[in-house]
């Protein structure tokens, strides 16, 4: 990351956690990946995990990954990511799946966790947006 600095802070007086930051600032040369909200569909449109977050999680994180991968990113360029859980999920299971899809992440992104009545695809249990920054190159 020589053309842009992105920097994970965690402000004396909060709580520092392995799972998310507080804040991160970017500066520099950098482009800015927007991720459209992610459910749990393959490839085909077919819902993949019918009523198993942890399964429908780790469709979502891959999809994720397929997208930063075709901007030469990964899972360390996030910035921010929203889940939108179904009420009644337990947030636990997602954590979980993201620990094994993504790995420990020395700096975890920005995390935002939303309780929904639904989202825009049927028998989802969940959807993720989210915010990736890389060099730019250009």
């Amino acid at each position: 990351m020589s053309g842009f600095k992105m920097e994970h802070k965690n402000p004396e007086g909060l709580f520092v956690s392995k799972a998310f930051s507080q804040a991160i600032t970017v500066s520099g040369k950098a482009k800015t990946i927007y991720i459209g909200g992610q459910n749990a569909t393959n490839s085909k449109g077919e819902l993949i995990g019918a009523g198993d977050l942890e399964l429908q999680t780790k469709q979502v994180l891959n999809n994720i990954a397929t997208i930063l991968a075709s901007e030469n990113a990964s899972f360390v360029n996030l910035v921010k990511l929203n889940i939108y859980l179904l009420n009644g999920c337990d947030p636990r299971v997602g954590l979980k799946a993201f620990q094994e899809v993504a790995g420990l992440l020395d700096n975890p992104p920005l995390v935002t966790v939303l309780f929904v009545s639904g989202v825009g695809h049927p028998g989802c249990l969940l959807e993720i947006d989210g915010i990736a920054v890389i060099e730019d190159k250009d």
